[in-house]
């Protein structure tokens, strides 16, 4: 049956009147009550009848008349009574049983003795007895319970009655007492026999349908408590509302199949299971969103079992407590919500543990299943980050930096100088996000004296280095400064904030000497050198000839060492090749010139 099922069926006679869920840190038995509650199957059985008998003070039926006003009390009116089987609630007054009058849940006529206002035992137990309706009362007679497939309302089910939905467990639950605290009380299924009552079959299935309620938890504790009832207290306890996983020992068997685990867990041999939920990162001091995820428990056997859902750490869970069970008759599920309460104040892993236990004490059946079933364990984390610095230097906050080529040559190949950015790490803020540069701008000065790599990255993690290259021209002579804006910003979360560094470039671009094949001195080798060489073509070098400012020739006339000076460096000191036009003249310049040299 689903969990939702058993939700609405332990607590359907109650719900109407807006009864509010006990945290089962409430109506617990004493620490160590049941200490040496530690074997199995009749031992066990043994080891509770001792626990519950030791001390018990026996009341009378007679009791029962002034004790139920106060151990079955309507916790939504003090003045009524809650009756079993409707669960209606009535005046507590004693009406000599007009009003309501005293049900033996085990039939007074398949137990021991007749009943008077002075019998004790099973006769007078409290345990053992419930107020009822007198019609419903005498509609039920002597009739066992039954049969495991009944749902629904109370009412005769051929030869065997069905208690209802809402007190279908609680009924199971009081006959399972009377059995352990009272010798020669038996339960069974099929036929009875003397002192017997049953169906244990369908007694084993309710009490697994509907598990202990606010009330029936209350009830037992009232029943016990001096504190809470001080005329009539038993000083003892039923041990199957306090630990219903000790019934299916004491009453089947020592082999219960079941194994529990978290569907898309991983699994283990033990039965255990792990499921991890990332719920993610966020920036400190930012609120987050619900964090919740829905799981589901599977149980695996055919027999039934209690389970207990126990939160560690900031974790929530919509079930909580030892009182959840899984059906008995085949396999099972359910599915409910977990949660995380993280705090964003400070940085760090925000986590927690929900715990799931099953509580079967048998191991009859082997590794991985009832007592033998490991936990189950849902992690949930929560990453809280600060935001994440960057700089320029791994060891400090270097917002600026500047990168000096200093002198380089006119027309000499390109510079390259690198530069690093870090998500600070040392000196920086603990536990911060990644680091993503998301543009490179160039803000002022010579920019185009200068190449910037326009890298760009995500996903920096802090302590880690990105590298880029900054690169300058030598195309032109001049002093040059640049600056760049590279900016950056942390993980795309909730409360981002963005960052900027600034990179600045300076270069000086100088001629080296006169520039190969320049004569004219103009700070390029182009026409202007040609039609200074070509006219003076075998002239003297001494005076130089006119004009010549540059490059200064070769030898005692301009010849071919000149030409094969401009020649290589043509176009040098300018960004453009030569236009088609002069490239013409430079070719038949060059054949005049080789007809000239062979003359």
């Amino acid at each position: 049956m689903p969990r939702s099922l058993f939700i609405l069926a332990a607590l359907a006679g109650i719900s109407a009147v807006g009864v509010a869920v006990a945290d089962d840190t409430d109506f617990l038995p004493p620490n160590g009550y049941y200490a040496s509650a530690n074997g199995s199957g009749a031992t066990l059985q043994s080891q509770l009848q001792s626990i519950i008998s030791s001390g018990h003070i026996q009341r009378s039926y007679g009791d029962f008349r002034n004790s139920a006003a106060i151990h079955d009390q309507d916790p939504n009116n003090p003045s009524n009574i809650l009756l079993v089987y409707n669960r209606a609630s009535v005046g507590s007054n004693w009406t000599s049983g007009t009003t309501w009058n005293r049900e033996h849940v085990w039939p007074q006529s398949r137990q021991p003795g007749s009943v008077s206002n002075s019998s004790r035992g099973n006769l007078g137990d409290p345990h053992a007895l419930r107020p009822a309706n007198p019609n419903i009362n005498n509609s039920r007679g002597n009739k066992p319970f039954g049969t495991p497939t009944s749902t629904g309302n109370f009412g005769s089910a051929g030869s065997y009655y069905f208690p209802g939905d809402s007190d279908k467990g609680d009924v199971s639950r009081s006959l399972f007492y009377s059995a352990t605290r009272y010798t020669g009380l038996s339960l069974t299924s099929g036929t009875l026999g003397s002192n017997q009552m049953g169906d244990l079959d369908a007694l084993m299935v309710y009490h697994f349908d509907d598990v202990p309620d606010d009330f029936e938890r209350r009830r037992n504790q009232a029943i016990y408590s001096q504190g809470l009832n001080p005329s009539y207290y038993t000083n003892n306890r039923n041990p199957y509302v306090d630990h219903p996983e000790f019934a299916w020992s004491v009453f089947v068997d020592n082999e219960n199949d079941s194994t529990i685990t978290l569907a898309g867990g991983s699994a283990s041999a033990d039965g255990s299971s792990v499921q991890s939920i990332d719920f993610g990162r966020a920036y400190v001091e930012e609120a987050t969103p619900s964090l919740t995820q829905s799981i589901t428990l599977d149980k695996a056997g055919q027999d039934g079992t209690y389970y207990e859902v126990t939160t560690v750490g900031p974790t929530t869970s919509d079930i909580t407590g030892r009182f959840n069970a899984f059906r008995t008759g085949g396999t099972d599920s359910t599915t409910f919500n977990v949660g995380l309460n993280a705090s964003t104040a400070t940085p760090g892993v925000q986590g927690g543990t929900v715990i799931i236990d099953n509580l079967d004490v048998t191991n009859g059946s082997g590794m991985g299943d009832g007592a033998q079933d490991g936990n189950d364990l849902v992690l949930m984390s929560l990453s809280v980050l600060n935001h994440p610095v960057a700089s320029f230097a791994d060891s400090g906050d270097l917002r600026s930096a500047t990168l000096d080529f200093g002198q380089l040559s006119l027309g000499a190949p390109t510079v390259d100088l690198g530069f690093e950015i870090t998500n600070l790490l040392t000196g920086g803020p603990t536990f911060a996000a990644d680091l993503d540069l998301d543009s490179v701008v160039a803000t002022s000065g010579d920019t185009g004296a200068f190449l910037i790599d326009p890298m760009t990255f995500g996903g920096l993690a802090q302590g880690a280095t990105e590298s880029g290259v900054a690169t300058a021209l030598t195309a032109a002579a001049g002093v040059y400064e640049a600056t760049y804006t590279l900016n950056l910003s942390g993980e795309d979360l909730p409360g981002e904030e963005t960052q900027t560094l600034a990179l600045t470039l300076r270069s000086e671009v100088v001629s080296a000497g006169p520039l190969p094949g320049d004569f004219n001195g103009d700070g390029v080798v182009d026409n202007g050198d040609l039609n200074l060489l070509l006219p003076n073509w075998g002239a003297s070098t001494s005076p130089l000839p006119s004009g010549w400012v540059g490059d200064p020739p070769i030898g005692a006339i301009v010849d071919n060492d000149e030409l094969n000076r401009l020649l290589p460096n043509w176009g040098a000191g300018i960004d453009a090749v030569p236009e088609p036009t002069t490239a013409a003249v430079l070719v038949l310049s060059l054949a005049t010139v080789g007809c000239v040299r062979r003359r």
